[in-house]
């Protein structure tokens, strides 16, 4: 039984160690995750493609709500918001010339989005961050258990959803 457990155990290890990262030309992977914000969690799931060796371009869609009760006046109010990103990113990928090991990927790259805010308040006044356009840097990195499955960690800034974001990584 002892041998049946590590030859099994040895398997899934092997398989992982020839992981292949970044994604090669040509080809695609999923990405879905929640995260973390100066208001609300969100949620997200995107796609990437590779168009060049160490470069890959990707769309992402993100949901995320905010509620914060509030005073005013001697009055109590609850801000209701909602954010529904659409957006394009595009990353460098470093682990060639950082010689990193295949089940990993190191990225940074830029993202610009497209948020549509709906929101309430008392007034009807909208979010403190209501752009409608967010341009937006992140760095992040990825690891592969199997050939085709991962996890990710991605930090990013000066967007709407700014702060990290950490998922899972299918190839397909």
């Amino acid at each position: 039984m002892k041998k049946l457990i590590l030859m099994f155990a040895f398997g899934i290890i092997s398989t992982g160690a020839f992981a292949q990262a970044p994604l090669e030309p040509g080809g695609t992977q999923l990405n879905a995750g929640v995260g973390l914000s100066g208001w609300g969690v969100p949620v997200y799931i995107g796609l990437d493609y590779g168009i060049a060796k160490d470069w890959t371009l990707g769309g992402q869609l993100s949901f995320q709500t905010d509620d914060d009760p509030y005073n005013n006046n001697g009055n109590s109010y609850n801000y209701d918001s909602t954010a529904i990103g659409i957006g394009a990113n595009g990353n460098y990928h470093f682990n060639r010339i950082l010689h990193m090991p295949s089940k990993f990927d190191f990225y940074a790259g830029a993202s610009l989005t497209y948020y549509i805010w709906n929101y309430d308040d008392y007034d009807n006044n909208p979010h403190p961050d209501n752009t409608s356009l967010g341009l937006g840097l992140q760095v992040g990195g990825r690891y592969f258990f199997t050939d085709n499955f991962g996890i990710n960690l991605e930090l990013g800034g000066g967007s709407a959803t700014s702060g990290a974001k950490f998922g899972v990584t299918f190839k397909l």
